[in-house]
């Protein structure tokens, strides 16, 4: 009943960038469906677009090939509702086109009469040819532990045989301690740190944070989180990264 006719989504009304550049940055955000519904939300990105080059978006709306809210973003989506000839999903705008993007949904429903959720793997290169993999996810939320256990374990089986550079962000669904770890537990096996952004103003749920970014193989330049825009009931999350060479990877490790 809410499978989507179209899983994979894709569009791009520009020449793309071909390589991700040595420092970008990355916006994460459940925007609640308003992309579409909200008049302000176009002019809001205008903003603030020269922040990122990444947009990871969860809960967007989208048409079949239609461009992006920016003239100057491609994107990759991975759908799980259609309603009415929309779509909605996890959405990945750009500014670099991806070399490989792979669309899923969720093994489990939301619910008995709920619908899958999504998640989106895109694949890019920096200059030197070397790939940075992005995973946004929109984890399942009314569920027992043990469903939302088995699909983020899923998590591991699509990332953990890649090698470089990474990106694991969205609306993880983390409402109790259990679900955390778990997430965390997740994290430390892909070799991932997460951007820590202090206080109150990410979205969270009994004091449990529920949107994060996780990263390897780069540097967390800065990061911060906006609480003033009114357009979602969840805060746009913003960090630069710059890529760490082959030389300062090793010193690290």
């Amino acid at each position: 009943m809410f499978i989507p006719s179209k899983l994979y989504h894709s569009a791009c009304q520009f020449t793309c960038d071909v390589s991700v550049p040595d420092s970008f940055g990355v916006l994460c955000w459940n925007v609640h469906k308003n992309n579409t519904r909200q008049s302000r939300f176009k002019s809001y990105l205008k903003t603030i677009e020269t922040q990122f080059d990444f947009m990871l978006l969860q809960e967007a709306n989208f048409r079949n090939d239609e461009h992006f809210a920016l003239p100057h973003f491609a994107y990759d989506a991975a759908a799980n509702l259609e309603i009415r000839k929309s779509f909605y999903g996890v959405l990945t705008a750009s500014r670099v086109k991806s070399t490989k993007a792979e669309a899923y949904l969720s093994q489990r429903k939301e619910s008995l009469i709920g619908p899958h959720k999504s998640l989106l793997v895109t694949r890019y290169s920096f200059e030197d040819k070397n790939p940075l993999f992005i995973l946004n996810v929109h984890a399942i939320n009314f569920r027992e532990n043990k469903g939302f256990n088995k699909e983020l374990e899923r998590f591991l089986v699509l990332l953990e045989s890649q090698k470089g550079a990474m990106i694991v962000a969205g609306d993880f669904n983390t409402w109790n301690k259990q679900r955390l770890l778990k997430l965390h537990e997740m994290r430390e096996i892909l070799g991932l740190k997460a951007v820590k952004n202090e206080g109150t103003q990410v979205k969270s749920f009994m004091g449990n944070p529920l949107d994060f970014i996780f990263y390897r193989g780069l540097e967390l330049e800065k990061s911060s989180v906006d609480h003033g825009h009114g357009l979602s009931d969840h805060n746009p999350l913003f960090a630069q990264f710059r890529k760490i060479n082959e030389d300062e990877e090793q010193e690290q490790s």
